[in-house]
């Protein structure tokens, strides 16, 4: 599973789910299905989502532990 800091980026800029959506281009339901990993988002809007943060894509999504550890 991919994880994602969303939240607590919120939460360091001062956002609620309705402003980070609106900068975005998306609803608050989708913010909302995406902070408690329901909807994964495409890898174009993971793209808007750290560009919104003006972060790396890596600072804001992160792999599960163990995701890529070999079977």
């Amino acid at each position: 599973m991919i994880k994602n800091r969303i939240k607590v980026l919120r939460a360091e800029n001062d956002w609620t789910q309705a402003d980070l959506a609106l900068r975005i281009g998306i609803s608050r339901q989708a913010v909302i299905s995406i902070e408690k990993y329901k909807y994964l988002p495409s890898l174009e809007l993971a793209f808007k989502i750290a560009h919104a943060f003006d972060l790396p894509l890596t600072e804001v999504f992160y792999p599960e532990e163990g995701l890529f550890d070999e079977q």
